[in-house]
């Protein structure tokens, strides 16, 4: 497939992912879930969802279920909304990028301050320092 066309398709579905989880699906479960990133394979079979899930770690294992119980609707909504010559099938994942985020954000603090790693000791640290001088 062309990957501008893939890019196209990519966002269509987002889009109609999106609207069709705000506003069709009607589980308690999937309160505050939003669609944040979509990839189509080349091949156009597979669609990997990447969820924004809210809550603990048993709140996405429940919100993924209940995603997945909801795929056969949202294929055939997707079918009769969008004109694609095969719909893909969809596998949907939890996005890790706000808590990855945050510990990113700690390493970043951590650097601009100039604090050693726990298990460095400070000599060696400064034998280091003075070397790359």
């Amino acid at each position: 497939m062309d990957p501008h066309r893939r890019q196209r398709v990519e966002e269509a579905l987002r889009a109609e992912l999106t609207e069709l989880v705000a506003l069709e699906l009607e589980d308690p479960r999937l309160q505050g879930l939003a669609v944040n990133q979509v990839h189509l394979s080349p091949d156009g079979n597979l669609l990997s969802v990447r969820l924004s899930i809210p809550g603990d770690r048993q709140q996405q294992r429940d919100t993924l279920a209940a995603m997945e119980r909801a795929k056969p609707f949202l294929r055939r909504e997707i079918a009769h909304r969008l004109d694609l010559f095969r719909v893909p099938d969809l596998r949907f994942e939890a996005d890790l990028s706000p808590e990855l985020s945050a510990r990113m954000e700690y390493l970043f603090k951590r650097i601009r301050k100039g604090r050693p790693r726990q298990d460095q000791p400070e000599a060696e640290i400064l034998e280091n320092s003075t070397e790359t001088s």
